[in-house]
């Protein structure tokens, strides 16, 4: 291999590898575009807009979104999760999910791998009462938020698992 072959192609190795680390450098902070491209499409989902269809609901609605999302946004995710269990949910998913104390990781997702972790002040572990309950969170955390590739985790008021859920 000659010394001009060598140089070009420790310049497109060197390319390659700054592309790299620049395309994942965004992540992470919460305040780039592709953060707020995702919630959009998340609100769309949410008001019943589907992508690409400039007729949807949520073009309809958009005037009221942004009073929704200031209120929304001052709120702790338990209390979001629990409004809207209270608006959509059945009146056992009500029951169950008045037992939630805390919701981490639903703000933040990626489509990817979403994990959020929801805790509830139920007690004695898998074999506890909160087993049944657990399952009813879960399917209404699933109705609440929505990923290609999500996994719910409940936990009792002690920090041991109650049980899961895909959403």
């Amino acid at each position: 291999m000659g010394m001009k072959t060598k140089i070009v192609l420790g310049a497109v190795v060197g390319i390659a590898v700054i592309g790299a680390l620049s395309a994942n450098s965004g992540d992470g902070d919460g305040d780039s575009k592709s953060d707020s491209r995702t919630s959009a499409s998340a609100d769309q989902n949410a008001a019943g807009g589907t992508k690409g269809d400039g007729g949807s609901k949520a073009d309809d609605t958009a005037e009221a979104k942004p009073a929704e999302d200031k209120a929304a946004g001052k709120a702790s995710q338990a209390d979001q999760f629990k409004a809207f269990v209270q608006k959509n949910g059945t009146p056992n998913e009500k029951d169950a999910v008045s037992h939630v104390t805390k919701v981490q990781g639903a703000d933040e997702q990626n489509d990817i791998l979403d994990a959020a972790d929801v805790y509830t002040d139920f007690t004695g572990g898998i074999m506890g009462e909160g087993m049944g309950p657990a399952k009813l969170i879960a399917s209404a955390f699933a109705d609440w938020k929505d990923s290609d590739n999500g996994l719910v985790t409940i936990y009792d008021a002690d920090g041991e698992i109650l049980g899961n859920g895909q959403f």
